[in-house]
C-alpha cells in the first residue's frame, strides 16, 4: 500500500474532533472504491482499522 493522504497533522489541545475525508488524494484527485486503512494518533493513543470506501 501507499499513503494516500494527511488529514491531520498538527498539534491540537485537549477537546472532542471529527475528521472527514473527501475521497481524495494528496493530489486531489478521486481514489479507486476498495479498502483503505487509516490511522489515528494522539498523544500516547495510536489505532489503525480499515474502511470501505465506495464511489
Amino acid at each position: 500500500g501507499r499513503l494516500v493522504r494527511v488529514l491531520v497533522d498538527e498539534e491540537l489541545g485537549a477537546g472532542l474532533y471529527r475528521v472527514s475525508w473527501d475521497g481524495r488524494d494528496e493530489r486531489g484527485e478521486e481514489v479507486s472504491s476498495g479498502v483503505y486503512c487509516y490511522r489515528i494518533v494522539s498523544g500516547g493513543f495510536s489505532e489503525a482499522k480499515k474502511v470501505v470506501f465506495l464511489k
